[in-house]
């Protein structure tokens, strides 16, 4: 009598994007930075409640870190309770700017504004440039003649010169019914940071119409494309069902990139002054205010510019670790 031996089905959980996802390095120190930053958008308002309007101190104006205190004769003076006599060395670990408000809490809850609004603005300019994109690139004629010009002319302009462009047309004292409800809807507070969020969406939607109609080109023409058309599926239902699913990865791969540049964008425009106005958190914002003291008070631009740049740095690396685990041409 023999036995037979049955191998144990494949584990559904061990598929093959976490198999190679956990092998990019890259990709895991992207997603770790990623995570904090949105922990500490998340976290914002109960690891440190805070008014924007209401927030002054004058008489702890361009003061260092707190931290500093350990050794700085004249910090542990500052940050000295006059009751208890006990150095509060959290008081302000990132220091204090012109108006003696906290850098650190600013920072902290410019986290959700930058994150929110890269985010924002990255969703809209892919789901806007793919939807025209793939019908470009599948539909053809004179739609994709026209979108083409369009895109090559857009991409032909620095993007910074375009989000510029587009966010003076706009008047920030009496914005339009659209600003103003998106406003409202992402809860802003700062109609010319939306026109900032749509002037950097609408420069990245070319480079997603270009993307999209390649893919659909070189998909459309696929075996099981052709026979969904010749068992009679519609045109629109090809294009929802078997071409838009199978485009997904170049796009999914370029939106974690987009974060990063729009976020860099965003702060951009607002050390421009055309994004965010103070008093609000705003990380680009932030910098340009401390323009004037960035020699003698050199922390009102280091820990600013820091969190920019760590944010770029974890979506780039997030998005590398995508490219790796989503190209197909990838080893197993």
């Amino acid at each position: 009598m023999t036995a037979t031996v049955t191998s144990a089905p494949p584990r559904r959980g061990q598929s093959v994007f976490w198999r190679r996802f956990r092998r990019s390095t890259p990709g895991k120190v992207g997603a770790v930075i990623v995570s904090l930053f949105v922990l500490l958008a998340l976290l914002a308002p109960l690891l440190r409640p805070y008014d924007p309007t209401t927030d002054r101190n004058y008489r702890l104006t361009l003061k260092p870190p707190s931290i500093t205190a350990l050794w700085n004769e004249t910090a542990r003076e500052t940050y000295t309770d006059p009751v208890s006599g006990k150095v509060d060395l959290w008081a302000a670990p990132f220091g204090t700017d012109n108006l003696g408000r906290d850098i650190y809490s600013r920072v902290l809850h410019g986290t959700r504004i930058s994150l929110k609004v890269g985010v924002v603005s990255t969703v809209l300019a892919l789901v806007i440039g793919t939807l025209l994109g793939v019908m470009a690139g599948f539909f053809g004629g004179w739609f994709d003649s026209v979108m083409g010009y369009l895109t090559d002319v857009l991409l032909a302009f620095p993007s910074i010169l375009l989000a510029i462009g587009f966010a003076t047309i706009f008047s920030s004292d009496n914005p339009p019914f659209l600003i103003q409800a998106l406003d409202r809807l992402f809860a802003l507070n700062s109609p010319q940071l939306v026109t900032a969020m749509l002037a950097v969406s609408l420069v990245q939607i070319p480079v997603y119409m270009r993307l999209a109609r390649s893919v659909v080109l070189s998909i459309r023409e696929r075996e099981f494309v052709q026979a969904a058309g010749a068992l009679g599926a519609s045109q629109w239902r090809m294009v929802f069902r078997h071409v838009l699913p199978n485009s997904l990865s170049p796009l999914i791969v370029q939106g974690a990139l987009s974060i990063a540049t729009a976020t860099i964008e965003v702060a951009a425009l607002g050390f421009l002054g055309i994004g965010a106005q103070p008093p609000l958190p705003e990380w680009g914002t932030m910098i340009s205010d401390s323009r004037q003291y960035y020699v003698d008070a050199p922390w009102t631009m280091i820990f600013p510019g820091l969190a920019i740049f760590l944010t770029v740095l974890g979506f780039n690396l997030l998005g590398d670790g995508l490219r790796d685990v989503l190209d197909p041409r990838s080893t197993q």
